[in-house]
C-alpha cells in the first residue's frame, strides 16, 4: 500500500480511468453533503488564509498489468466515490458555466473530465456504477438522456444553480478554491494489500453499510473484475432488483439472516452479527464454490420474495387456479400476520415442494395454513413468544424427509411440543377466544377479516371497520339495555369477539341505541346491522336485545367457528406415540436470552 498527500486535481490529472465498481454502492449523497462542500469550497475561493482544504482519503486498486497505450489503465476506487462524483459534478457544471473563461472552461474538461482522443467509455476519467453511469456521461456531453429522479441529477443541478448567474471573477475564484482540496491517495496492490480488510477499516465509522453491503463487497472483491461483472449481473444484482420492486427493499439483511440460520443448522445470528457469521459460513471456499453459494442466495432471495408477495404465485398443476386462490390468501394472512420468525422454515418447506419436489401442493398448503395456526393460537391463548425464532429454527431438523411422512412428521412435531412452545388445542384456544380483549390485541382486524374471509370464498370487507355493538361510550338508553350490571358487564365484554364485527357504516351507527343499529336505514336505504352481507352480522337481525346473554352465545359461535379457522392438526393416538418415541431421544435446544431479545412481540 502507498499512502501520500495529493492534490484532487493532480489525481485526476494523469491517464488513469478511477471505475467505481458494480459491488459499491449507488451514488449517494444528499443535498446536505454538498451544500457543506460548496461552503468549504468557497470558503477557501474567498480566504486567502486558508491554502489547502482536506476531503478524506481516495483509496483504489492499482491493477499491476500492461495495459496498452491505445487503452486508459483502470483504478477500481473502493473508498471515496462520493467525493470522486460530487468533486467532479462540480468541475461539470463550472466548465459550463455561461460567464466562465472558454480557455479555463476548455482546461477543466481536457485536464479533469475527460481523456483527449479516446473514444467509448475510455473517454471519461471517472466511471461510475451502471446505475449511475448514464445520467453521469449525459451530464459532462449534452444534458439529455437524464432520469429526473436521480441524486446524482439533482446534486449537478444545486452546483449549476450556484454556478450560472455568477460573473466571470466568481467563477474562477470557485476554480481557484477547488484546486485547493487535497486528499490523501491510497493506491492499493492487488496480491501484495487485502482490499477487503482495508474496506471494512475505512467504513467502520460514518455512514454505516449494510450487512448485505459487506457481504456483496466481500464476495465480489476478491475476484477479477470480468468474474465480478459476471457474478453481480447474473445474480446480486437481479436479488437487490427483486428487493427493490417488492414492498420489503432494505430487508435483505433479514433474509440473509434467515438464509444463514437454514445453512447453520438452526443457529440464529443478530442481524448485527450477519456479516461476521457468513464470512465464518464460507470459510476458505474456493471461488467456483463461493459462486455457487451465491446462485443458492438468490434462489432463495426469491422464495422469501414468494412467500412474503402473493402475487408472484404461478399456476403449477392442472389445479392450478384453485390452488393460487388458496395459496394467495394463506401467504396474505401470515404476512398480515406478521410471522417474519417462521420464514427460515417456510423458506426451507418451499424449497422442498419447489425444487426437491418431495411434497405435494396440498400437502404445502396445508402445512402453510397450520404455521398460521400454530402462531396465532398461541398469541390468542398469551404464551410467550420468546421461544418462536428457535422454534422455527431448528423445526426443519425434525421432519422426517422420505418415505411420504413429510406432513405427517410435521404435525407431529407441532402436536409434540409442551409448555412455552406448545400447540393450544381446540378447548384451550376456544376458552381463551371467548374472553380475550380481542380490540387492543395487534391482530384484531387480521382476526376479523379471517373469519369472515376464509380462504375458500372471496368477500371484499377492505372498506369495512371494526364495530363494537355494544359502544365504547355508553348512552342512557345502552344503560337501560344492559341493566342495573350495565358497568361491569360494559369492562367485561366491551372488547371481546362476543362484542366486535365489521361494519361499513360505523360513523353512523355512531352510539345509537342496538335496535336502530340493526334497523338503521340512510338515505332510503338499509343500512343495519341486522340486513349486512357481513356473516360476522348474520345473527343480529333476529335479536331483539343485545345484552350479557347475546354476547356470550355470539362469542360461543365465533370461537366453534375460530377453532376451523384456525385448526390443530390431527393424527391418530399411535402414530402420535410413534413419533413420540422418535422425540425422546432428541434433545431440544432452549432458546437463549438473545433469541428472545430478537423475537417479534405478537401482542
Amino acid at each position: 500500500m502507498k499512502a501520500t498527500d495529493a492534490k484532487l486535481l493532480d489525481l485526476l490529472n494523469v491517464r488513469k480511468q478511477f471505475v467505481i465498481p458494480i459491488y459499491q454502492r449507488k451514488y449517494s449523497w444528499k443535498k446536505t453533503h454538498c451544500e457543506k462542500l460548496w461552503d468549504d469550497i468557497l470558503k477557501a475561493a474567498i480566504d486567502p488564509n486558508v491554502r489547502v482544504h482536506f476531503i478524506g482519503s481516495i483509496v483504489y486498486i492499482q491493477e499491476e498489468v500492461d495495459t496498452p497505450d491505445t487503452l486508459v489503465p483502470e483504478q477500481l476506487v473502493i473508498d471515496g466515490q462520493q467525493r470522486l462524483i460530487t468533486i467532479s459534478l462540480l468541475l461539470a457544471a463550472l466548465a459550463k458555466a455561461k460567464n466562465f473563461d472558454k480557455q479555463k472552461s476548455q482546461e477543466l474538461k481536457d485536464y479533469y473530465l475527460f481523456h483527449a482522443h479516446r473514444e467509448g467509455d475510455q473517454r471519461y476519467r471517472l466511471k461510475p456504477t451502471e446505475s449511475d453511469r448514464k445520467n453521469y456521461f449525459s451530464l459532462l456531453e449534452d444534458n439529455k438522456n437524464l432520469v429526473s429522479t436521480s441524486t446524482l441529477v439533482d446534486n449537478y443541478n444545486f452546483f449549476d444553480g450556484k454556478l450560472q448567474n455568477e460573473d466571470a471573477d466568481f467563477l474562477t475564484k470557485i476554480y481557484h478554491g477547488i484546486s485547493k482540496i487535497k486528499i490523501v491517495d491510497v493506491s492499493l496492490k492487488r496480491g501484495e494489500d487485502d482490499p477487503q480488510l482495508i474496506f471494512e477499516s475505512l467504513n467502520s465509522t460514518g455512514l454505516d453499510l449494510s450487512q448485505a453491503d459487506l457481504i456483496r463487497n466481500f464476495i465480489l472483491m476478491r475476484l477479477k473484475p470480468t468474474e465480478q461483472e459476471e457474478l453481480y449481473n447474473k445474480y446480486w444484482s437481479q436479488m437487490e432488483q427483486n428487493f427493490d420492486k417488492s414492498e420489503h427493499s432494505g430487508r435483505i439483511d433479514r433474509f440473509i439472516r434467515d438464509y444463514l440460520t437454514i445453512k447453520n443448522e438452526g443457529n440464529i445470528p443478530a442481524i448485527r452479527d450477519v456479516y461476521a457469521k457468513f464470512q465464518d459460513h464460507v470459510g476458505s471456499l474456493m471461488d467456483v464454490e463461493i459462486r455457487d453459494i451465491v446462485a443458492e442466495i438468490y434462489q432463495y432471495s426469491n422464495y422469501y420474495i414468494y412467500l412474503q408477495d402473493s402475487s408472484r404465485l404461478e399456476s403449477t398443476d392442472k389445479n392450478g387456479k384453485k390452488n393460487e386462490e388458496k395459496l394467495r390468501y394463506i401467504l396474505d394472512d401470515i404476512k398480515e400476520l406478521k410471522v417474519d420468525v417462521a420464514y427460515p422454515f417456510l423458506m426451507e418447506v418451499h424449497h422442498d415442494y419447489t425444487n426437491q419436489k418431495i411434497i405435494s401442493q396440498e400437502e404445502y398448503i396445508e402445512i402453510l395454513l397450520l404455521v398460521e395456526s400454530y402462531v396465532f393460537r398461541r398469541a390468542i391463548c398469551g404464551i410467550p413468544t420468546a421461544s418462536l425464532n428457535k422454534t422455527f429454527a431448528t423445526l426443519s431438523k425434525e421432519l422426517v424427509k422420505d418415505g411420504g411422512h413429510y406432513l405427517e412428521s410435521f404435525k407431529a412435531a407441532l402436536m409434540l411440543k409442551e409448555s412455552y412452545r406448545r400447540f393450544p388445542d381446540d378447548d384451550e384456544f376456544k376458552r381463551e377466544m371467548m374472553v380475550k380483549d380481542l380490540y387492543r390485541f395487534r391482530n384484531c382486524r387480521y382476526y376479523l377479516t379471517k373469519l369472515e374471509k376464509p380462504y375458500h370464498k372471496e368477500i371484499n370487507i377492505k372498506e369495512c371497520e371494526i364495530e363494537h355493538i355494544m359502544p365504547q361510550t355508553l348512552s342512557y338508553a345502552w344503560r337501560m339495555e344492559l341493566g342495573e350490571d350495565w358497568e361491569a358487564i360494559h369492562n367485561r365484554y366491551i372488547h371481546t369477539i362476543g362484542n366486535l364485527t365489521l361494519a361499513a357504516y360505523n360513523k353512523e351507527y355512531s352510539n345509537r341505541p342496538f335496535l336502530e343499529k340493526r334497523d338503521l336505514v340512510v338515505e332510503d336505504r338499509k343500512v343495519g346491522l341486522g340486513i349486512s352481507p357481513i356473516r360476522l352480522n348474520s345473527c343480529l337481525g333476529e335479536i331483539e336485545h343485545w345484552n350479557e346473554t347475546e354476547i356470550k352465545k355470539r362469542a360461543v359461535v365465533l370461537a366453534m367457528r375460530a377453532k376451523y379457522v384456525w385448526p390443530y392438526p390431527k393424527l391418530s393416538s399411535e402414530v402420535l406415540a410413534k413419533y413420540g418415541e422418535r422425540k425422546r431421544s432428541v434433545t431440544e435446544v432452549e432458546p437463549t436470552m438473545e433469541d428472545s431479545l430478537e423475537d417479534e412481540d405478537l401482542e
